[in-house]
């Protein structure tokens, strides 16, 4: 044990090592404390404390594996959890970084950190944990071949093997299967690498540097957790295992139907809302692992699996204890439970060690503390800090039950920076106690950036240092200032438990709209860098503004600033002195950049660096907050480097109106290359004359988050009729319902079509067609340095009016015409394209600029 301490205390080494040395005696690097939910309690109402201690006996773990947010089968997962009692967890392999965004313009992986915190939000609901590996979610993939050359097969496996000896789960089940079913490729590898990792944890010679942390681990058994998409009523199910997860759960007053449709409502950027269901909701499970012999399907998932504390050497008196606890318990007065809880601590913490006994002592300890009604806050005055830098920290305490003769004494407490405070305070019922302490946040402290963005990632993996190995799994950094509080409690009979119990430092303040609201402490930069563009167009010398704002994050910050350019740019002024005065203040600095050439070619390749240099040192990190209402607010420190990127453009139609879609950027990349774009709302298209554009464009999704959009029909087709180009991006099929209108000016269909291979050769089907030859002639170098994909959800069964130029496949695929279509409607045109300008243009893809400038100034 010694020697995983010193590799955790290494990894971890901004914390002092008795911190360090208390998390582990928590197992908060296995269950790590996320700082949101930590402040004060965990739920303590009657019904919640009473379910805790039945679970407290039951000793066993299940892991659920798939690929994305939202693959989950939240229905199984609330189930096990509130019926079976086990602890229950989700491994996505990806944080669904690649797909798109239904409530905001966060895209990548600005994205999957939304993601994250929804599925950390549905966990919240149904009552399981949350893991990841380093996976990126590069989009749509058709084949599990692709995925696994992309990802990296061995490093995410060896990701999930961590997760796996961490977890050590009894049951692992995959939500997909490892072949024949015609899914995505991201979610039949998760089932491929969900098989190996099984074997592979138990292995000692697989990722042998692990094992000085974590031990080996065999899980018991292996399922395929049958999905209903695809399923037929004439589906063959004689070798599955049924399952009823829709039960009602009287303590908590809720059916699972009901707990998992709540959960899944968290993934609110993709829109996935659902109702509550009740009543019966069979599952199925194809037992993978360990092979039957003689044919016989298991009766449970649990067949043959000790679930009770026997499993461990001398558990018996404790699972009696525990069986007492649950028996004595009184709704109405929870805390006379107490000594018996304690009994059963002590005997808990004789037992030899093993996979259950850390998580049930952090559950015991919660169980005492709700049955206590103690409440324990570490609050700071601020949010944002240096490091070096103090900070001052309310910590505070009140005990809310009457204990009758059982008591609590705070013994000390142990702060970041501060060390060891002797307190020695009894804490009386209905009495609050406060302390404030500076604490100093040390100077080797890393900025709060989440651990997986910390380094720019390879195209199917995120990097993460060395520093931070230990992380990899979890689904947010470690708390950057965490405090112990020792607590002594007492029992009737004079028996002392002492009780470790870890609280991140938060800051509160009250929104007068939300009340109350938490957010973690933000370690920052001493001062951040913020570019107002991510990419820089270039069509011709014309010198290009670069907007940066610079933000103190301590007092008295003063240096200069400067850009780190290639020789073929050049900006004026060549370097700003700065000076702010105080903790927060921001400066504005404008740069003019401009190409050295006239008409620049074509590159992909430029990049400058925004460099403050304060002191000697150097600074080139901005600061990024991410705010929706569902999830806590979001920090990282994204690199101040902008693209550069040189484009022969040409334009004929600059008068843009434009009708925003979902996670919609489109706008903001064509203004970037001299078009002028207005954003039309509902006013403008109905009441005011259309004429004065030269193309209308509607954004991706459009048709399924705006439900007014049919009705405009008329008179967007009045406007093609009379010489305009409506040009319409991508939209779902599957959430287009039953239109009583086309989109376009003849019928067409919507198909779940799509290219994956950004690189997929393009032909042109129509040579010499406008759209291809004017204004700008489109050749195969306009389709070299695309991202991700080459579009989805392209048009089929079009009409005669429509003509498709464009044809392209995936490999092994046929070839798909249907990502433009194009038809005259009057003196004007209509295009539908399902190519995603909504990554190229924002990406600054020069070729995707060119083709989408034909796309607006078609002419009669």
């Amino acid at each position: 044990m010694s020697q995983r301490m010193s590799e955790r205390k290494r990894a971890l080494g901004t914390m002092t090592a008795s911190l360090v040395g208390a998390l582990m005696t928590v197992g908060v690097l296995l269950a790590p404390m996320t700082g949101h939910g930590q402040a004060g309690s965990p739920k303590t109402g009657a019904a919640e404390l009473l379910r805790a201690i039945e679970r407290l006996a039951v000793v066993g773990n299940v892991l659920y594996v798939a690929a994305h947010p939202d693959d989950e089968n939240t229905r199984l997962l609330a189930y096990v959890s509130g019926e079976e009692l086990v602890r229950t967890a989700y491994l996505s392999l990806t944080r669904g970084d690649g797909g798109q965004n239904l409530i905001g313009a966060e895209q990548g992986p600005l994205l999957g950190l939304i993601r994250t915190q929804e599925l950390l939000a549905a966990r919240r609901v149904d009552g399981g944990e949350q893991f990841f590996t380093r996976a990126r979610d590069f989009g749509y993939s058709k084949t599990p071949t692709e995925t696994l050359a992309i990802w990296n097969r061995e490093a995410v496996l060896t990701d999930a093997v961590w997760v796996i000896r961490q977890f050590c789960p009894d049951v692992i089940i995959t939500r997909f299967p490892t072949q024949g079913l015609d899914t995505h490729g991201h979610h039949t590898a998760s089932a491929i690498l969900a098989e190996e990792a099984l074997r592979a944890a138990a292995d000692p010679g697989f990722a042998k540097e692990q094992l000085q942390t974590v031990g080996v681990w065999q899980a018991k058994r292996l399922f395929w957790n049958r999905s209903p998409w695809g399923r037929l009523a004439s589906d063959d199910l004689s070798k599955f295992v049924k399952l009823d997860v829709g039960g009602y759960n009287p303590v908590l007053g809720v059916s699972y139907g009901e707990l998992a449709a709540d959960s899944r409502s968290m993934h609110k950027s993709q829109g996935f809302g659902s109702a509550r269901s009740r009543g019966p909701s069979p599952e199925y499970f194809l037992p993978l692992y360990p092979q039957s012999s003689d044919g016989k399907l298991p009766q449970s998932l649990f067949e043959g699996i000790d679930r009770s504390w026997r499993r461990v050497p001398g558990g018996e008196k404790l699972a009696l204890t525990l069986a007492q606890a649950a028996k004595e318990f009184d709704p109405r007065r929870p805390s006379a439970v107490i000594p018996t809880l304690l009994r059963a601590r002590a005997e808990l913490s004789l037992l030899p060690d093993s996979p259950w006994k850390a998580p049930k002592l952090r559950e015991l300890d919660d169980v005492i503390l709700g049955c206590a009604g103690l409440h324990l806050d570490s609050i700071a005055s601020d949010f944002v800090v240096v490091p070096g830098e103090e900070l001052k920290v309310t910590l505070s305490a009140i005990v809310r039950a009457q204990l009758g003769a059982s008591s609590v004494r705070i013994r000390e407490v142990k702060l970041p920076g501060a060390g060891t405070v002797p307190i020695g305070v009894d804490l009386s019922v209905g009495v609050p106690w406060q302390l404030e302490r500076s604490v100093t946040v040390a100077k080797e402290t890393e900025i709060s950036n989440p651990y997986w963005l910390s380094a720019p990632p390879d195209a199917g993996m995120y990097r993460v240092a060395e520093r931070d190995k230990l992380q990899i799994g979890q689904p947010e950094n470690l708390p950057s200032l965490p405090v112990e509080f020792v607590l002594d409690v007492r029992s009737s009979d004079g028996k002392v438990e002492t009780l470790r119990v870890m609280r991140s430092v938060l800051f509160k303040w009250t929104d007068p709209v939300a009340g109350e609201r938490l957010r973690s402490i933000e370690v920052t930069p001493k001062v951040m860098v913020n570019v107002d563009a991510q990419v820089l167009m270039f069509t011709d010398a014309t010198p290009r503004p670069l907007r940066v704002r610079l933000k103190a994050g301590q007092d008295k910050v003063a240096g200069e600033l400067r850009l780190s350019l290639p020789t073929t740019y050049v900006a004026e002024p060549k370097q700003v002195t700065f000076s702010l005065a105080s903790k927060g203040e921001e400066q504005e600095v404008l740069f003019q950049v401009r190409h050295r050439e006239k008409l620049p070619s074509a590159s992909l390749d430029s990049t400058l660096t925004v460099e403050a240099i304060v002191e000697g040192q150097t600074f080139s990190r901005g600061l990024l907050r991410i705010e929706h209402p569902h999830i806590p607010i979001q920090t990282l420190f994204p690199s101040a480097t902008v693209k550069l990127v040189g484009v022969s453009l040409q334009k004929t139609r600059k008068k843009i109106g434009y009708i925003a879609g979902a996670g919609d950027e489109v706008a903001a990349a064509l203004k970037q290359v001299g078009f002028d774009v207005t954003l039309l709302s509902e006013e403008a298209i109905l009441r005011q004359p259309l004429g004065q554009y030269g193309a209308i464009v509607i954004g991706v999704r459009a048709y399924n988050v705006n439900p007014r959009l049919p009705f405009y029909r008329e008179k967007l087709m009045q406007y093609v009729s009379a010489g305009g180009n409506l040009v319409v991006q991508y939209n779902t099929s599957n959430r287009l319902g039953k239109l009583t209108v086309p989109i376009g000016p003849q019928p067409f269909e919507i198909t779940t079509d799509r290219v994956t291979d950004e690189n997929a050769e393009v032909k042109v089907l129509l040579p010499g067609h406008p759209i291809l030859e004017k204004p700008n002639k489109i050749t195969a170098t306009d389709f070299a340095g695309w991202v991700q994909e080459r579009g989805l959800y392209f048009a089929d069964k079009w009409d005669a009016a429509y003509q498709a130029p464009l044809g392209m496949h995936d490999p092994g695929e046929p070839e798909r015409r249907g990502s433009l279509i194009v038809a005259r409607h009057g003196k004007g045109s209509f295009v539908y394209t399902g190519l995603s300008f909504f990554r190229q243009l924002p990406a600054g893809v020069p070729g995707a600029f060119r083709l989408f400038a034909n796309l607006i100034s078609q002419e009669p």
